[in-house]
C-alpha cells in the first residue's frame, strides 16, 4: 500500500510539472468546457429564412403567408412574383427554403377542393430541413382545419362536431428530459463525456510515455508492476474528481441543461469511467512508447470515437460489427449511462449493463498495462544493471 501512495504522488507530481500533460489534462479541459458549449447555448434554431412566391394574391394566400412568418421557426424574408427570383438567394445562402402558394388558392377553398402549397426546402442542413418541413406543416394543417371546420358549420353542422371532424385525433406530445427540444440538452451531456475521455486519454498517455527516473528507482526499490500500475490509476482518479465534477455537475448548472440524478449516484458512475479510461491510456503509452504518436494515434481516434458513441448516429443503424467494437470503448457505455444518470434520474440498477461493462472495461486494461509495465520494468532494469556494470 505504502507503494501504490508513493507512485501516486510522484505522479501527481509528474501531472503539474510536465507541460504536455498539464496543457492537456487541465488547461486544454478549462478551454473547452467555455469554448465547446457556445455554439449550442441558443438550443433551438428559429426563424430560418424562407421566400415566399405568391401566385393567388388573395387576402387566404397572404394570411397563409402571415401565419408562416408569425410561427417560431420560419421567417419569411422575401415574397418573391416567381420561383426563378428566389433561386440566386438560394445559392447564396441567404434563403433556406421556398414557400409556392398555387394560382386559384382561395377558390380552391371555397369551392371545397384540396389546394396543394409545395414546400422547396434546402435539405443538406438537416436541422434547417426539419425546422423549415415542421413549421410550415404545421401552419398548413391548422389552417386547413380551420377551413374544414367552417365549411363543416356553414353546413349547418354542430361546431363541436365539426371541430372534431376536422381534427379527429389531436397530438398531444410532451417532450420528457429535454422540455426545450433543444440541440444543447441533447448533445452536450454526451459530448461532455467524450471530451473527458479524449484529454484524459492523451494526458495518461503522455504520462506514460515520458520515463520517470523517479518512478524507475521506486520500480526497483519496492513497488511492483501492480502497485506502479495502481498508483498511477489512484493519481488520475484523485485529478478526475475535480474535473469530472466540474463537467458532469457544474457545467449542466451553469448551462442551464436539464438534470435529475444525484451527484453521489453520477460519482459512482463515473468511477469505472475513469479507471477504465486512465488504464486505456497507460496501455496506449505502453504499446506506443513515443509522446508525438501517442498524440497523433489518439487524436486520430477522436472522430470514429464520436461515430461509435452512438449520438450522433442512432445505434440501432450502427453495423454489428462496429456496434462489438464500440462496446470496447469507455465512453460508448458511459455516455449511455452518464445521461440516463445525470439527466432522466435512473439510479445505478437502472444502468447495471453500462455500469458492468465500464468495470469489466477498467479491469481488463488495468491487467493489460500491469503487463506492459512488468515488460518495460524489466527493460528499465537489465538497462540500469549494464549502465552500472559499465
Amino acid at each position: 500500500m505504502r507503494a501504490i501512495l508513493t507512485v501516486c504522488r510522484i505522479e501527481v507530481a509528474r501531472i503539474f510539472s510536465l507541460k504536455p500533460a498539464f496543457a492537456v489534462l487541465i488547461v486544454a479541459s478549462v478551454i473547452y468546457a467555455g469554448f465547446y458549449p457556445q455554439p449550442y447555448r441558443t438550443e433551438a434554431l428559429r426563424d430560418v429564412p424562407i421566400a415566399v412566391v405568391d401566385l393567388d394574391g388573395t387576402d387566404s394566400s397572404r394570411e397563409l403567408a402571415r401565419r408562416v412568418d408569425a410561427s417560431a421557426d420560419v421567417a419569411v424574408r422575401a415574397v418573391f412574383p416567381d420561383q426563378a427570383s428566389a433561386t440566386q438567394d438560394i445559392y447564396r445562402r441567404n434563403l433556406h427554403g421556398v414557400l409556392v402558394i398555387p394560382q386559384f388558392f382561395e377558390r380552391d377553398l371555397l369551392h371545397h377542393r384540396q389546394s396543394p402549397v409545395a414546400l422547396y426546402a434546402d435539405a443538406s442542413y438537416f436541422l434547417i430541413y426539419q425546422r423549415l418541413s415542421g413549421g410550415v406543416t404545421a401552419v398548413a394543417r391548422s389552417m386547413g382545419a380551420e377551413v374544414e371546420t367552417a365549411r363543416l358549420i356553414a353546413a349547418g353542422v354542430d361546431p363541436v362536431l365539426a371541430a372534431a371532424a376536422a381534427d379527429p385525433m389531436p397530438l398531444t406530445a410532451v417532450t420528457l428530459f429535454n422540455p426545450q427540444g433543444g440541440y444543447a440538452t441533447y448533445i452536450l451531456p454526451a459530448a461532455f463525456v467524450l471530451i473527458l475521455q479524449q484529454t484524459l486519454l492523451i494526458g495518461v498517455g503522455l504520462l506514460g510515455t515520458y520515463r520517470n527516473d523517479e518512478l524507475s528507482a521506486e520500480l526497483s526499490a519496492s513497488a511492483g508492476p501492480a502497485a506502479v500500475v495502481g498508483g498511477k490509476l489512484l493519481a488520475y482518479l484523485i485529478l478526475e474528481a475535480f474535473i469530472m465534477s466540474f463537467y458532469l455537475i457544474a457545467l449542466p448548472y451553469l448551462y442551464n441543461i436539464p438534470r435529475l440524478g444525484a451527484p453521489l449516484t453520477i460519482f459512482v458512475f463515473a468511477l469505472p469511467f475513469a479507471l477504465a479510461v486512465s488504464a486505456l491510456g497507460l496501455v496506449l503509452a505502453g504499446l506506443f512508447r513515443d509522446p508525438l504518436t501517442v498524440q497523433l494515434v489518439s487524436a486520430a481516434l477522436g472522430i470514429p470515437f464520436l461515430f461509435l458513441a452512438g449520438f450522433s448516429w442512432p445505434t440501432e443503424a450502427i453495423p454489428p460489427f462496429l456496434h462489438a467494437v464500440a462496446t470496447l470503448l469507455p465512453s460508448t457505455s458511459a455516455i449511455n449511462g452518464m445521461v440516463a444518470v445525470s439527466q432522466m434520474g435512473a439510479s445505478i440498477p437502472d444502468v447495471r449493463q453500462p455500469f458492468l461493462i465500464l468495470w469489466a472495461l477498467a479491469a481488463v486494461y488495468a491487467a493489460i498495462a500491469i503487463l506492459l509495465e512488468s515488460r518495460a520494468g524489466g527493460r528499465w532494469s537489465r538497462h540500469d544493471g549494464a549502465q552500472h556494470a559499465t
